[in-house]
């Protein structure tokens, strides 16, 4: 449940109200906002007295929480989250462009995308080291040198770094070198991988699984925040339907939904959404328009000979060209007051 306190209530009343709560056996986490301080309960609510709760000094309503997800719910937490990666604010009307290849290649191949997607405007240099493929005979990735090839270049541009991590036991390298640690979506409900991202320090960027609802999609950024690791960003990467003309179905409607359920960032990946070129840029333009508080768009040098996703990846060329577009749309929305 949650504890919403009068606007002029004291420091006096919200800590009164808070122990009350501890005494019961709850944990509380008090969330201030512009306008008010809400207090989320945890615990076996069931056994608080609502209704004396609700007459403390200082208390203007009590508030069942119906869903299962509790510290993603924005109920719990009104005001947007903005998720620092490394000197880079996602959320809260920041409009933040995470691109890069799908598979680091090269230092030659890193460096010279890097250059050209921040000289267009992207803050986050992605690309991936370790790749969850459907076949076992497709690239795997590079490895932990792929991971030493994104520091090196990372270093070297000023650009934070999103990486795919495969496996618990890469935690602890993934938090010594990566800047925003990024959970596929085949492995959205690897429930061990998500508890041991709740004990890292650095942001989690959480795709949405092949086939999962918003309320499992939400579930799995609980267990992270639930132990201990606040720091999460969702990612709107498409989901399987009956349709087979695009690689899956970016789900549009899953940005203001989320918005409306939850206060953690939400971004969207048009590339793995399409897994074609030429609707990433459509794509992209629907998802600012709709809310969406970023993008993670593959570029590589030579789609056409790029070791993973070419055919979803674009030219270096046609990414400065959508970013121009990007930029209409999202002063369009500042002016919307959207």
């Amino acid at each position: 449940m949650i504890v919403v306190m009068e606007t002029n209530a004291s420091r006096s009343d919200i800590d009164d109200v808070t122990q009350n709560l501890v005494k019961s056996g709850m944990h509380v986490q008090e969330n201030q906002g512009v306008e008010c301080t809400v207090l989320g309960v945890l615990g076996d609510t069931y056994t608080i007295d609502k209704e004396m709760v609700g007459m403390m000094s200082g208390v203007e309503k009590v508030v069942s929480v119906q869903e299962p997800y509790k510290k993603a719910n924005r109920k719990f937490h009104p005001e947007d989250t903005v998720i620092d990666v490394k000197g880079v604010a996602v959320g809260g009307g920041n409009l933040v462009v995470m691109a890069g290849p799908c598979s680091v290649e090269s230092i030659e191949q890193l460096t010279g995308i890097a250059e050209s997607v921040k000289s267009a405007g992207a803050s986050i240099l992605r690309g991936g080291a370790f790749k969850p493929r459907t076949s076992p005979y497709a690239f795997q990735g590079l490895g932990e040198d792929g991971i030493d090839l994104l520091r090196e270049v990372s270093k070297a541009t000023g650009m934070p770094i999103v990486s795919e991590i495969m496996s618990p036991k890469h935690v602890e390298m993934f938090e010594e070198n990566v800047d925003l640690i990024q959970v596929g979506a085949r492995n959205m409900q690897n429930f061990d991988l998500l508890k041991e991202l709740g004990g890292a320090t650095k942001p989690v960027l959480l795709k949405r699984g092949l086939s999962n609802t918003i309320e499992e999609w939400l579930m799995s950024a609980e267990y992270i925040i639930s132990a201990g690791n606040e720091n999460v960003i969702l990612c709107e990467r498409g989901i399987r339907t009956f349709e087979t003309y695009t690689r899956n179905t970016l789900d549009i409607s899953a940005i203001p939904a989320v918005k409306k359920l939850s206060h953690l960032p939400v971004v969207v990946d048009p590339s793995h959404a399409s897994g074609m070129y030429d609707m990433v840029r459509p794509l992209s333009l629907a998802a600012v328009a709709a809310g969406a508080d970023g993008l993670m768009i593959e570029v590589h040098n030579d789609p056409k000979n790029a070791l993973c996703d070419g055919p979803q990846s674009l030219t270096p060329k046609a990414f400065d060209e959508l970013m121009g577009a990007i930029s209409v749309i999202s002063q369009c929305n500042k002016q919307a007051g959207a």
